[in-house]
């Protein structure tokens, strides 16, 4: 089990992907872990957090929108996007949310 995510003080943003993978590895392993090597290097990315059972939640922490749309267009990332639409996921959902408050322990 892994540590949660070292987020600031809000105001910041999450990127939620939550997905229903297909059956198969399909180099899905390899991929996901150069992707969070690519987005950690990206100016605002402040963490990230993922689950998987039988659904998979995976949210990633940006300083602004425009850190999340540079994410979004990185060119690796753009490829990556391309395999999961064609063989990791059978549906898929990304949402951006700001985060306005957190608490916990």
């Amino acid at each position: 089990m892994s540590a949660p995510a070292r987020t600031p003080k809000p105001p910041y943003y999450a990127v939620i992907f939550t997905s229903m993978r297909n059956d198969g590895d399909n180099d899905y392993q390899q991929a996901a872990e150069r992707m969070l090597e690519l987005a950690s290097r990206q100016p605002g990315f402040l963490g990230f957090e993922t689950a998987r059972e039988h659904i998979g939640i995976s949210v990633s922490y940006w300083a602004s929108e425009e850190a999340i749309k540079a994410w979004k267009s990185n060119i690796e990332h753009l490829a990556a996007q391309q395999r999961g639409q064609q063989k990791w996921y059978r549906w898929y959902r990304v949402r951006v949310c700001r985060v306005e408050r957190e608490y916990g322990s």
